[in-house]
């Protein structure tokens, strides 16, 4: 039985659109394609990027990618892309054209990178290096989380570092690193400022999206049925996202 107090369906995207500006913050996993075992077993959709794209072309241009994934490795499973796209957890931020938005990112500290290969290797994780952060995965034994958790909090405060947490995913970012940064940073330049936020995710990393949404007028949706909550509207999953937005 699903909770009594998730939030209701959004409006339809063209009343929307038809209503005032609309800028588009989209998380990958979970929400445009369905969450797997590892992140390099997932399955994408054919022309998923081009539907993006002319999704993109639609909203002059105000469709962003905000995922915990590195830029490269979403382009790595979707190809080439021609939207605007922020990368593991929004700190490295690229505009349509490929032009860096913000300052470039800083990697982890190379102790801490080796701590952490260690650390998976030696009890059953999988490790997720990316350029400016490293994440450990165990959804194939759901009990590694308690270990996984602790080991983390002492990484992160030797190194001054902060844990994010997800699906199964336990990660280690810079600090002050959030999708509520990269949706700040996005809608203070052309072509997403003006425009009204709406941020879709599934994970509780996306409610730092949905936060800044909010505060910048718009809303969040949710995918899924995970509460508490702070979207205003919720889809029930990936294939509902698309349905709604047209893909």
């Amino acid at each position: 039985m699903l909770p009594d107090n998730l939030p209701p369906s959004p409006p339809p995207l063209a009343a929307l659109r038809a209503d005032r500006p609309i800028a588009l913050f989209l998380d990958f996993d979970g929400t445009l394609i369905d969450l797997a075992p590892t992140p390099d077993s997932i399955t994408v959709g054919d022309g998923l990027a081009d539907r993006l794209a002319d999704l993109a072309d639609q909203l002059d241009g105000r469709l962003a990618l905000v995922s915990g994934r590195a830029i490269p490795d979403l382009q790595r499973h979707l190809g080439p892309l021609r939207v605007a796209r922020a990368g593991s957890h929004g700190i490295a931020r690229e505009l349509a054209d490929g032009s860096l938005l913000g300052d470039a990112p800083v990697a982890l500290p190379p102790e801490a990178e080796a701590a952490l290969q260690d650390f998976a290797a030696a009890h059953g994780f999988m490790l997720e290096a990316k350029p400016h952060g490293a994440a450990l995965h165990y959804r194939s034994d759901p009990a590694l989380e308690p270990a996984g958790l602790a080991f983390a909090g002492e990484l992160a405060a030797v190194h001054l570092l902060e844990v994010k947490r997800g699906k199964s995913v336990i990660e280690l970012v810079r600090p002050g690193v959030s999708k509520e940064g990269a949706v700040r940073a996005f809608m203070q330049v052309a072509p997403f400022s003006g425009a009204m936020p709406v941020f879709v995710g599934d994970d509780i990393t996306d409610e730092d999206g949905f936060r800044a949404a909010e505060a910048l007028g718009g809303f969040g949706v949710l995918v899924g049925d995970r509460t508490p909550t702070r979207a205003r509207h919720r889809l029930p999953d990936v294939i509902a996202v698309h349905d709604w937005l047209g893909l």
